[in-house]
């Protein structure tokens, strides 16, 4: 008891700690996670999985790989496919299975696998992982159509991996139970088997979709619920074939996310904390598992094989796949570079070579630390190299963090304006198409929708933008823009007109669900379109070692209001109500300011000043 209690919290701690000390850094989590467990397991000993779990090791593990397969069908919506045209649906069919042929025959000619393990293995080698590749488009900042591609064959390819690795696992598992069986004996019935698990996982989905909208399930037990759903049909399904569930619950979640369930919005940050949780534990417990005789079998072999995998397997698959396409050529050599694989890659590796050791394939243990290799070397080999490839290939996006405008005022549609000739990615978001009148005359780049609205996440790519305004005239709606926001964005980067009252107020918003207030002031909508009637406006101000914060604050009227600070790498910083960033040299200020008047004593400095040299002045 006192062991297992000492494990969890171990896995915990390095865990969560990898991801936090990842998103510190940039660096890859996996590969820290990967590092913190075989440090704690087999360098230094500290944990021990196996010896603290003993036989219930397995199923931890099983039913932690099916809520993951279960949060990425979930992920995935059909009509997001529809943007990334047909390349994604080549490499989900096509591709798919070109990877397992080239994956298999790489394993079982190179590596040296024997052929049922190889053709397993072929299989899982199919799965890219979102956990690793959405983070590593964002580090890059690839153009649209290629990080739209790879996104969404990582996505599809997560439970379509699993899918191939149940159906080469039973077909396996039939013909060693069955030896003299042939081929329609041992396919037919499991078939058979598959499909009926796919209908319990798409009818547990029905059912959800039926009881969330009509008020059966409270709210507070919708969480609980759905889990215990997942749980019991990953369950069952592996009653009526082995390994099944896998596929029933990665069926059960696609299903769900193209049900329109409107209920399931709300949870959408548990189930996405829940995965975190999982991959965290899961990675950590199967990296500290490692004994020194798996990584035995990792010799040279292995390592021509993870060369192939890199330069060989990857490159034909893409290229083949996308013969005939309309995908530029330089696109289709940056697809066939990155395929960096993940957590789902490991997860099912490790539950699979337990179950091929019990059918007698002794490879079958190698399946755990071959797959830690993969990982190892796709995240790395792709992982450092994918600024490189995008620059030479000419598909690297902008890197400038952008800003995203909800509500299209004249105060909004001039910040816009200034931010967009200082080249920073802004975009202006409004429902109403006159109020965006304003904007498309000045060439302001403009969405014309609901922000709220769900097609909105279908058709608007909101990757390129790292902070959010929200300026209507209405206060309410602003909040809560910044509130649904804030999970994606970042609860520190929504921002939004007004200050938060006091706590005792209860005719005010309250401050957990505002967004930040912009300016020290905490000025309101109202505040800032009157005085914008009253002729104020933007400036922007460049500052030097000669030329500090304290000396544009003299230049500036005593009433104006420095808005945020523009960094040379484009990070924005604003100043709020409670936090005032520290302004340095190469820094470009945006104040809001009434107009200047300038007296004759002006006009007369200015010109001393011409004849003498340029001074920076306020723009």
């Amino acid at each position: 008891m006192e062991e297992q209690a000492i494990v969890i919290a171990f896995v915990g701690i390095l865990g969560i700690g990898s991801q936090w000390i990842a998103w510190r850094t940039g660096w890859p989590a996996i590969v820290l996670m990967l590092a913190a467990g075989f440090l704690a397991g087999p360098v230094f000993g500290l944990i021990d999985p196996e010896h603290a779990f003993g036989d219930l090791l397995e199923p931890m593990v099983a039913i932690g790989v099916a809520l993951i397969l279960f949060e990425g069908g979930l992920s995935l919506d059909f009509r997001e496919l529809r943007h990334s045209g047909d390349a994604v649906w080549r490499l989900a069919t096509i591709g798919v299975l070109l990877g397992w042929f080239f994956g298999a025959l790489a394993a079982h000619e190179i590596a040296g696998l024997v052929l049922p393990v190889a053709v397993l293995f072929g299989g899982i080698l199919v799965v890219t992982g979102p956990t690793v590749v959405i983070p590593l488009l964002r580090q890059s900042s690839v153009k649209q159509r290629p990080a739209s591609i790879l996104k969404w064959e990582a996505i599809v390819n997560d439970p379509t991996g699993a899918l191939c690795a149940v159906l080469a696992y039973e077909y396996f598992r039939k013909v060693a139970e069955s030896p003299g069986a042939t081929v329609t004996e041992v396919l037919v019935p499991m078939l058979f088997a598959v499909a009926l698990a796919g209908l319990l996982g798409f009818l547990a989905a029905l059912a959800i979709a039926w009881a969330f909208p009509r008020g059966a399930v409270p709210e507070y037990l919708k969480v609980p619920v759905l889990l215990t759903t997942v749980i019991g049909v990953f369950v069952l399904s592996n009653m009526i074939e082995h390994e099944a569930g896998l596929l029933a619950v990665t069926v059960m979640g696609v299903a769900l996310a193209n049900m329109n369930v409107s209920s399931l919005r709300s949870i959408h940050p548990f189930k996405e904390n829940i995965a975190i949780l999982l991959v965290a534990g899961i990675f950590i417990v199967l990296s500290a598992s490692l004994k020194w005789s798996d990584l035995a079998y990792l010799n040279w072999r292995f390592g021509l094989f993870l060369l192939a995998l890199l330069f060989l397997v990857r490159p034909l698959t893409i290229l083949i796949s996308l013969l005939g396409s309309s995908v530029p050529w330089n696109e289709r050599l940056f697809l066939a570079w990155i395929a960096p694989r993940g957590i789902v890659l490991v997860a099912i590796s490790g539950l699979f070579a337990l179950r091929l050791s019990e059918l007698g394939f002794d490879d079958g243990n190698v399946l755990i630390g071959l797959s830690f290799a993969v990982v190892v070397a796709t995240i790395v080999a792709h992982g450092f190299t994918i600024d490189i490839v995008a620059r030479l290939l000419k598909v690297k996006g902008s890197t400038q963090p952008g800003l995203l405008i909800v509500g299209s005022n004249p105060w909004t549609i001039s910040l816009a304006e200034q931010m967009h000739d200082l080249k920073t990615p802004v975009l202006l978001v409004d429902s109403s198409w006159q109020r965006l009148a304003a904007a498309r005359q000045k060439g302001i780049p403009f969405y014309h929708g609901e922000i709220l609205n769900e097609a909105t996440e279908h058709n608007l790519d909101l990757g390129p933008y790292q902070v959010l305004v929200a300026a209507t005239e209405n206060e309410a709606y602003n909040t809560l823009v910044c509130n649904e926001f804030a999970h994606e964005i970042g609860r520190d980067s929504v921002y939004q007109l007004g200050e938060a009252g006091h706590e005792e107020d209860r005719h005010a918003l309250p401050e957990a669900l505002r967004g930040r207030a912009l300016f020290e002031s905490g000025w309101g909508v109202t505040e800032v379109a009157d005085r914008q009637a009253q002729g104020w406006v933007f400036r922007k101000t460049k500052l030097s070692e000669e030329f500090n914060f304290e000396a544009m604050q003299e230049k500036l009227p005593d009433s104006a209001h420095t808005l945020l600070i523009l960094r040379q790498g484009g990070q924005m910083r604003f100043f709020t109500h409670a936090a005032r960033p520290e302004p340095r040299a190469g820094d470009t200020i945006i104040s809001f300011s009434p107009p200047q008047t300038r007296t004759a004593g002006d006009k007369a400095a200015k010109r001393a000043a011409k004849k003498s040299g340029p001074e920076p002045q306020p723009a």
